[in-house]
Formats: C-alpha cells, sequence, structure tokens
C-alpha cells in the first residue's frame, strides 16, 4: 500500500475486550500480514512532496499481492430493493377538539369545587356548584312562560274544534293560533336557557326553584390547572379550570421538501421520546398537511399514536417512518468502513496491471437488510464505479496507521 508516507510504522491496532475471539485474532493477523506488505512495498517520497501532502492526500494505492493476502473483493455500487427509512423530528400535541377550558355561562359565586387537578373526569360530570340569585329570575320567567303557553295551547285547540265542527269564527281561530305560537316560542326559549345552565325543568315545573347552578365537564379528560377556589366570583369570561384528553394524543413530525414525496397516510412509525431514557411507542402516518411552517422549508406530518398512557403534550420526538421497500443504491455491509464518527467507501480511481489506485468516498448510510446497506455518497460517482466491497475495514486501518506516523 501506497499512502505518500513510506516510513511509517504500525500505531493503531484493533483493542478487543476481554480475550480476543477465533475472528478477531485472525484479523489481526490479516492487518499484520497487510502492514508487513505495505512497509515492504516500493515506492519513495520525492523531495518536492511536502508534508502537508503526506498527511492530507486522499489516494490509496494497492498492489494485488496486498488486495489478494487480505482477501479485499471490488464489485460494483448496486440497485437493491431494501425496507427504507425515514428519520424525522417532532413533538406530541392535541388537537383543538380535545382539550377544553371551562367556562359558566352566567357570572356568580363559586360555592364548591367538586375535583382536584390530574385527575380524570367524564363529560357531563360535576365539576363546580355556583350562585347567581338572577336564575331564580329565570326561573320564575320560566314557570309564567309555561303557565301562558299552556293557556294558548288549550285556547287554540279548542277554537280549531269548534271551526272544525262550523260553530267558531274563523278570525278567532287566527288570534288563538297566532297567541299559542307565540306563547310556545318564547316558552321554549327560556326553557333552552335554563337546559344551557343544566337545570332540570322538569324539576322546575313541580315547584322546585334552585339557587345554585353546576358547571359541567365539557369533555372527559385529566383536569389540569384550576384557577378559582371556593368564594371567587367569577364572569363568562373567566377560566375556571382546563381539562385535556390524552388518550387523542398525536404526534407532529417536520419533514422537509427534500423527502416530503417518499411519506403518505398508511405507513408505519417507531417513536422514541427524545428525553425519556429510551421510552418508545408506535403509530401510523394519518395525514400529511398541504403547506409549510412559517418561516421553515418542512411540512408537518400527523401521526396517531397506538398508546398514549403517561405520554404528555409537548414532549419532544424521534421517529422513524418506514417507507416500504424501495429501490436504492446499496453495497455489502463490508464495504463500509467508520473513521471519526463518518462513514465511507473506497472507489477504484486506476486500475493497473500489478496495481490498483482508490480514493476514499464519504457516504451517508440508510436501510439495511439481507447484509446490503443503502448510501447516499456525499459527492457524484463516475457512472459503473468500480468500489472495495470486502475489506474496508483493513484499508481503513491501515490510513489511521500511517496517519497517524508523522517524519
Amino acid at each position: 500500500m501506497k499512502y505518500k508516507n513510506k516510513n511509517s510504522k504500525i500505531k493503531n491496532f484493533p483493542r478487543f475486550k476481554n480475550f480476543p475471539s477465533l475472528k478477531d485474532l485472525e484479523s489481526l493477523v490479516a492487518i499484520i500480514l497487510f502492514a508487513g506488505l505495505t512497509s515492504c512495498s516500493g515506492g519513495k517520497t520525492t523531495e518536492n512532496e511536502t508534508e502537508s501532502e503526506h498527511h492530507h492526500s486522499e489516494e490509496i494505492e494497492l498492489t494485488v499481492k496486498q488486495m489478494e493476502t487480505v482477501g479485499i473483493e471490488l464489485g460494483r455500487v448496486e440497485m437493491k430493493n431494501l425496507n427504507s427509512v425515514l428519520r424525522a423530528n417532532g413533538e406530541l400535541v392535541l388537537a383543538p377538539q380535545n382539550k377544553a377550558d371551562v367556562n359558566s355561562l352566567v357570572p356568580g359565586i363559586i360555592r364548591q369545587i367538586n375535583v382536584l387537578e390530574g385527575v380524570s373526569v367524564r363529560r357531563g360530570q360535576v365539576l363546580a356548584t355556583l350562585e347567581n340569585l338572577e336564575i331564580v329570575k329565570m326561573q320564575e320567567n320560566y314557570l309564567s312562560a309555561y303557565q301562558d303557553f299552556m293557556l294558548s295551547k288549550s285556547e287554540y285547540e279548542r277554537q280549531k274544534g269548534l271551526s272544525e265542527n262550523n260553530a267558531g269564527a274563523g278570525k278567532n281561530l287566527e288570534q288563538a293560533s297566532a297567541k299559542y305560537q307565540a306563547d310556545r316560542a318564547r316558552f321554549l326559549s327560556v326553557e333552552k336557557q335554563l337546559e344551557q345552565l343544566n337545570i332540570n325543568t322538569e324539576n322546575l315545573k313541580n315547584g322546585k326553584i334552585v339557587t345554585q347552578i353546576p358547571v359541567i365537564a365539557p369533555i372527559s379528560g385529566v383536569v389540569g390547572e384550576i384557577r378559582i377556589k371556593t368564594g371567587s366570583y367569577v364572569d363568562m369570561q373567566t377560566v375556571l379550570m382546563d381539562i385535556t384528553d390524552n388518550s387523542q394524543l398525536h404526534c407532529d413530525l417536520h419533514i422537509f421538501e427534500k423527502d416530503l414525496s417518499k411519506v403518505a397516510a398508511g405507513q408505519k412509525v417507531e417513536i422514541a421520546l427524545t428525553n425519556q431514557n429510551g421510552k418508545t411507542a408506535t403509530g401510523v402516518v394519518y395525514s400529511v398537511n398541504k403547506s409549510f411552517e412559517p418561516n421553515s422549508s418542512s411540512v408537518i406530518v400527523h401521526v396517531k399514536i397506538d398508546k398514549t398512557a403517561d405520554l404528555i403534550p409537548g414532549m419532544y420526538v424521534t421517529a422513524l417512518i418506514n417507507l416500504g421497500n424501495q429501490t436504492v443504491e446499496a453495497v455489502p455491509e463490508s464495504a463500509v468502513a467508520n473513521a471519526e464518527g463518518k462513514k465511507f467507501i473506497f472507489v477504484v480511481a486506476d486500475e493497473k496491471e500489478d496495481e490498483v489506485h482508490f480514493s476514499k468516498t464519504e457516504v451517508i448510510t440508510g436501510a439495511a437488510e439481507l447484509g446490503f446497506v443503502e448510501i447516499k455518497p456525499m459527492e457524484t460517482l463516475p457512472q459503473n464505479a468500480k468500489i472495495i466491497t470486502k475489506g474496508a475495514f483493513y484499508v481503513m486501518s491501515m490510513i489511521g496507521d500511517e496517519a497517524g506516523h508523522e517524519h
């Protein structure tokens, strides 16, 4: 192997924990043989080469004998049908219909609070009671309207019967009908107001007038902050407390424009909670927004979560969207070498009778399946380029040894 500096010594052998396995020993022996061949190979540094060129050159030269010794094989980047995933970040959110502020439709004094923060409540449950003497007047109006309605209804039915028997004047029927319709409308209007205040009108007809009204939970969920206390005066703008239904929690993921075409409803998603020590959840994509987020090149993708127990709105997540099988550029896993947190492949730059020149190319890896891994080269590869498909680990090890020894 020629990597500009021919006088360097091997410094960085693989570090094995405990006693090395047979496979580890074989790898170590291969590297030692590879290094020996490299140190004995020809080629000298010219006087015009600077120390900077020695250290930064990306060209690697291997003889055919060296490649045969450690089992380096050549091949090409292939198109493989792999099960691909897309990584995205986001957060847990609630839809507007799954969170509610609790208000009163009339002003009054809070006489009783029946719940605590953090407890679960069901829709229609009494959360508190409020006292307002004005509701007594509303109930009196209701009883009066009810009496007027019943009297006008009776008169209308009487005039209608006379008219059918040709015993009454048509004008009397018209007047009775008009009064009946007016009294009925007034009665139904007052009745609807009392129903909105959760006052039982059937009890009221039996003479049971109340001075306190219940404050009812508008949705089922968990009580959040309670902003009142017994004796507080509230009006219609006062938020008494809030309720959230976390069973309907979903995940909003930010997908950038270049990946938007890959995402569709129905795709399965694996979700990891960023700050929850590896806690995970699963879900499925159910909709994709049709507009970009303000001041961003991302689009929101909504994911329905299978189980939302112990999850809270606002938690940050990292998600993997299963894109299904896709045809992508792929290489054998043994073609990819790691160094300093990055991943590389070795591309044939020049091939001679007894030696091969390689260039190191950084790649981003994706889906891995059946011994192959998806790659996205950081620079355009030559058409039908040959690469090292087996033994990239050895070559990267030798590069590290050469680069680590300076003269």
